[in-house]
């Protein structure tokens, strides 16, 4: 970030101080939209809306001690946080600046309408706990199952003010899961970890093995294997955006537990480590692809839309050269299509000396931040293509082979 933005954040923290929200607002938002310019305030709401995919109040600067997450930790939050200055009034700021929630750039949110479940199936609600906190999940199981046949298992991360059922209506995931045959868990953030429920990717305190997020998402995946049949074989975890970015470091952090990724929309494993970084990531694309990969490299699909003005399309290849870093002789080719009446799209294949196709990479031409091929039952997709939920659970079957 330019010492012109921190110059912008201090002039708008004095404005707060004094009393004068409204400008302090118009100039938090046109330092967010990248003006950091001195050009006089405009009125709150002014101009174009401010999109980002991060909870401007709940991120921790690197000094600042972790917040305990769940209902087990409520009763610490009686004790007042150190304050960490001029990180914290950007976050206050930065919440003023989008009363309303963050827009992922999508206009209207659809409500999710839950469909008839198919008889035999189910789409229960539990939770899993450990010294990170207590986060809930929905696990959908298909009536088309045998018993005490292993099944594979995908665990979808949510972006952010999505829920579960939002997400499982816009992805259509628990259809194909019916068709094929498959469990589909749906971990989801709780607003007492983030206000607008958004993964925090984004923070070291979420971004190791046996830490954070990682720990609970990874715990409740082998819960679920303990009391459900699932062959461990075929374990995968894919996201949107800010899911998308959990799901990178859950491949990365879990290579022995997830077989495949997928990569919705998001950003590589370490592109920030707080609220500066992750708005710089977003915006202008992860300073040198983040932290790769070390070790086996995770099979890993790909998807980001050319035009996606919230999460900066070269965040899509960052992700690509992690899961590609440590793999030796990879060949690439390129393929090109179009969606029935949609967008058209490239698709970029990293395969080994035997075949085997480790990165599939996914461009939308013309799109959005959007799930592609999504249903307008739930929320932040775009119906026009390609299909991404089908795609990547060919991408994970095939990788689970």
């Amino acid at each position: 970030m330019s010492n012109l933005f921190f110059s912008g954040m201090a002039k708008a923290k004095r404005l707060t101080q004094a009393g004068k929200l409204a400008e302090a607002t118009a100039l938090i938002q046109r330092l967010l939209g990248g003006d950091h310019g001195e050009s006089p305030s405009k009125p709150a709401g002014a101009g174009s809306q401010t999109v980002i995919d991060v909870d401007p109040v709940s991120v921790k600067t690197a000094d600042a001690p972790q917040q305990p997450a769940g209902p087990d930790a409520r009763a610490g939050r009686a004790r007042a946080e150190p304050r960490s200055g001029l990180g914290d009034t950007l976050r206050d700021l930065a919440a003023r600046a989008m009363p309303h929630g963050l827009d992922l750039g999508l206009g209207k949110t659809a409500r999710a309408v839950p469909e008839p479940l198919p008889d035999g199936a189910s789409f229960t609600t539990a939770s899993f706990s450990n010294a990170a906190g207590t986060r809930s999940y929905k696990l959908y199981v298909p009536a088309n199952r045998q018993d005490g046949q292993p099944l594979p298992l995908v665990v979808m991360l949510h972006g952010c003010t999505q829920s579960p059922d939002d997400f499982a209506a816009g992805t259509r995931m628990n259809a194909l899961a019916e068709e094929l045959g498959f469990l589909v868990a749906y971990p989801a953030q709780d607003s007492s970890a983030n206000a607008q429920k958004c993964w925090n990717w984004f923070s070291r305190d979420h971004q190791q093995r046996d830490q954070g997020e990682p720990s609970l998402i990874a715990g409740m995946t082998r819960r679920i294997m303990q009391d459900h049949p699932v062959d461990e074989r075929r374990v995968f975890i894919a996201g949107l955006s800010a899911g998308g970015a959990a799901a990178a470091i859950l491949g990365a952090s879990y290579p022995d537990l997830y077989a495949a990724v997928g990569v919705h929309s998001g950003l590589p494993v370490g592109a920030a480590h707080n609220l500066p970084s992750a708005l710089a990531a977003m915006r202008q694309g992860a300073a040198a692809g983040g932290a790769p990969q070390g070790g086996t490299p995770v099979p890993t699909i790909v998807f980001h839309g050319d035009r996606d003005s919230t999460v900066h399309p070269s965040n899509g290849d960052a992700v690509v050269k992690q899961s590609t870093t440590a793999a030796a002789g990879l060949t690439r080719r390129v393929e090109n299509g179009q969606a029935p009446g949609g967008h058209g799209w490239s698709r970029a294949l990293h395969a080994d000396r035997s075949g085997r196709v480790l990165c599939e990479q996914w461009t939308i031409h013309g799109a959005g931040h959007a799930w592609a091929g999504g249903s307008a039952a739930g929320s932040y997709t775009d119906p026009r293509g390609p299909d991404a939920t089908r795609e990547m659970l060919r991408f994970f079957l095939e990788a689970g082979r």
